[in-house]
């Protein structure tokens, strides 16, 4: 059976960005909630030993959505930190080659997830076929994997991400978001994008958070 994953900090941590009730309903609740229900329903079927990136990849329906909200959500958590962190040059170089500079890339990335209707997510991401930067959204629990790109960074925009700290002013909790960045941890998921392709995503499920795979 797959494991809720541990968040790397403490849920106390995040100031006026993300309160402990927050964490308690999104992460103990809705990100646990989505782990029973792919561990249910994996049960008898031909992904009962399978890791969550051959889930995610080969599966729909019901059990497509849980696996794929599962890993969304545990990339989320790595892209949020307490502490500001700083980008690479590599990664600084990229975003002033796609977008500018790093002012215009959060205004387009701010605006896009703003705008996203009804629940998603909003994305950079890396296309291995061109090695270029990119900001897609994705609505309910559609991940960039599914279309061959590779994640860098994500911000949840369903209600229950930031409703009970910012009610409905999302474009609030947005800048927040920016300013708890994880820019060590999408810096690093750039390199391993640009050395490994869709491989890098692999190494994120199976070996930077091995809990996504662990079985009780």
């Amino acid at each position: 059976m797959f494991e809720l994953r541990k968040l790397p900090y403490d849920k106390n941590s995040m100031g006026d960005f993300l309160s402990p009730t927050t964490f308690e309903y999104h992460y103990g609740k809705h990100h646990q909630t989505y782990v029973n229900n792919l561990n249910n329903l994996i049960k008898g079927t031909e992904f009962e030993n399978a890791d969550l990136y051959e889930i995610i990849t080969k599966s729909n329906g019901g059990l497509f959505n849980n696996a794929a909200q599962v890993y969304n959500h545990d990339f989320y958590w790595d892209c949020i930190t307490p502490k500001a962190t700083n980008r690479s040059a590599d990664l600084d170089s990229a975003i002033n080659a796609e977008f500018g500079s790093l002012d215009a890339f959060k205004e387009k990335f701010l605006s896009l997830a703003t705008t996203l209707f009804g629940s998603g997510w909003c994305w950079l991401v890396l296309d291995p076929a061109n090695k270029k930067l990119e900001i897609i959204q994705t609505s309910n629990a559609a991940t960039p994997i599914t279309q061959n790109k590779v994640p860098l960074l994500v911000v949840d925009v369903w209600e229950h991400a930031y409703y009970v700290d910012h009610k409905n002013a999302r474009p609030a909790y947005l800048e927040k978001f920016f300013n708890h960045i994880n820019w060590e941890f999408v810096s690093e998921a750039y390199s391993y994008a640009i050395k490994e392709g869709i491989n890098s995503i692999k190494h994120y499920i199976n070996v930077y958070v091995p809990e996504m795979n662990k079985r009780a």
